[in-house]
């Protein structure tokens, strides 16, 4: 791989525009990203934690936000080093498109992401795999688009939702399609290989197959097979982002919640900081809550120059695909972070209210599925609709309900159901539940 064809400006459907220094085409990806639909739909959904009465703890929308400031640093500092190695490229690209691609790729990161956090995904597949309403399903599809629904997956997702045209038409750049995408293989691949994190999932439902084919091909990524590529370079550096934010920061919200002792917390991230850490300074401070955001922002600091350094450090093994690992797994810090995974496992998530966030997930997602699905399922076979089915058409926005038409395959029909469904905050979700069941009605 190569840098010039890695940082393409191109566009599905559009042709490769000149380079504009002013306002780059990564630039403009951010901003459509920003006022788009999808995106703002995460302020209302579930990050780890259902939202306190009496204190802050982040939605998808500030985690996402987050991410995206520490992707930017991660992208400009990496690229400083990257245009000076390689000159040729400071004649068409600067330091700021490259933080701009990461930027946007890692602002999007949980954008396919369903409601009740990851609990909504495992509710989308258990329904495909166990609802009596589904058993149909599975004969009337291929092997490939059935793994797509059972095994859903929020990556791919947000891969088909940046490529919705009802979705604004963001049609964003190749390049920053690619740097989203850290798991550029199809769903079905019986003989993954577990050793390259880039297999570890999967980033395109057969719906967008040949579209990620063509962005792959645009910017070079490595083939090793059928519909399996290599990663972009820079979509390390939007996991390490999406890394050094969940960690650190699902730890501060853990302290706040006293899920985590506020000893146990300041320990920890002293771990980071090693030389770095005062104890005198910090208890200058008065405030706890301001003692752990000030040790989080500079243990943030700390990560993005080790993720920085390894990811220079290698650079060729990137390019050609050897290097398959996440960054956080071979820095300095390493073992730290894993120390502060097994105890928010422990005291984060296994917490009550967020299991109980989980519970209400598999049922409402199913629920939700089960009414849109069945009805769909009977569109497709063009039979006489039931009043329940009928009812159930017309709680779908029409975009939704022009796609499952007598004319859909039943694949694309149940997939724009996930659409739908998944893309729902968890609000809407509950919502919507309680008044197809009869728990609650409709107020004027």
């Amino acid at each position: 791989m190569n840098w010039e064809q890695l940082l393409s400006n191109q566009r599905a459907g559009e042709s490769p525009r000149q380079h504009d220094i002013s306002r780059s085409a990564f630039e403009q990806d951010y901003d459509r990203i920003i006022f788009s639909h999808p995106f703002r739909r995460l302020q209302d959904k579930t990050q780890v934690h259902p939202l306190p009465e009496y204190d802050f703890v982040h939605t998808r929308l500030t985690h996402s936000l987050e991410v995206s400031s520490v992707g930017r640093s991660l992208g400009k500092r990496a690229g400083q080093v990257l245009l000076q190695r390689h000159k040729e490229l400071s004649e068409k690209f600067s330091v700021h498109d490259l933080g701009a691609i990461v930027a946007a790729a890692s602002l999007t990161h949980d954008i396919g992401n369903p409601p009740f956090g990851h609990s909504g995904e495992d509710a989308i597949s258990e329904f495909f795999l166990n609802h009596p309403a589904a058993r149909l399903f599975q004969d009337q599809v291929d092997e490939w688009q059935w793994q797509d629904l059972t095994n859903f997956e929020g990556n791919a997702q947000g891969f088909r939702i940046l490529n919705k045209e009802r979705y604004q038409g963001l049609k964003l750049t190749y390049a920053t399609l690619a740097a989203f995408s850290k798991y550029p293989r199809k769903s079905l691949l019986p003989g993954r290989d577990k050793t390259r994190r880039s297999q570890k999932k999967y980033g395109f439902f057969q719906a967008e197959s040949a579209l990620f084919e063509a962005i792959a091909d645009n910017v070079g990524l490595i083939r090793y097979a059928d519909h399996v590529w290599s990663r972009h370079p820079l979509a390390f550096l939007v996991e390490a982002a999406d890394d050094i934010c969940y960690q650190l920061i699902d730890l501060e919200d853990g302290c706040r919640l006293n899920l985590v002792s506020y000893d146990d917390t300041v320990e920890l991230y002293a771990g980071i900081l090693r030389d770095k850490f005062d104890q005198a300074k910090l208890e200058r401070i008065e405030s706890n809550d301001e003692r752990i955001g000030t040790l989080r922002a500079l243990s943030i600091g700390v990560l993005i120059d080790e993720c920085c350094s390894l990811f220079l450090d290698e650079e060729k093994n990137l390019l050609n695909g050897t290097f398959d690992t996440a960054l956080t797994d071979q820095i300095k810090t390493t073992e730290v972070l894993k120390d502060i995974e097994s105890l928010s496992i422990e005291k984060i998530y296994r917490a009550r209210s967020v299991m109980e966030t989980e519970a209400a997930g598999f049922e409402v997602v199913p629920g939700l599925l089960a009414s849109f699905t069945t009805a769909a399922f009977e569109v497709i076979k063009n039979t006489t609709l039931t009043k329940k089915d009928q009812s159930a058409l017309r709680l779908l926005p029409v975009e939704i309900k022009n796609e499952i038409s007598q004319h859909t395959d039943l694949y694309s029909a149940l997939m724009s159901c996930v659409d739908f469904v998944s893309g729902m905050t968890d609000s809407h979700a509950i919502s919507l539940y309680r008044k197809i069941k009869g728990i609650s009605l409709p107020r004027t």
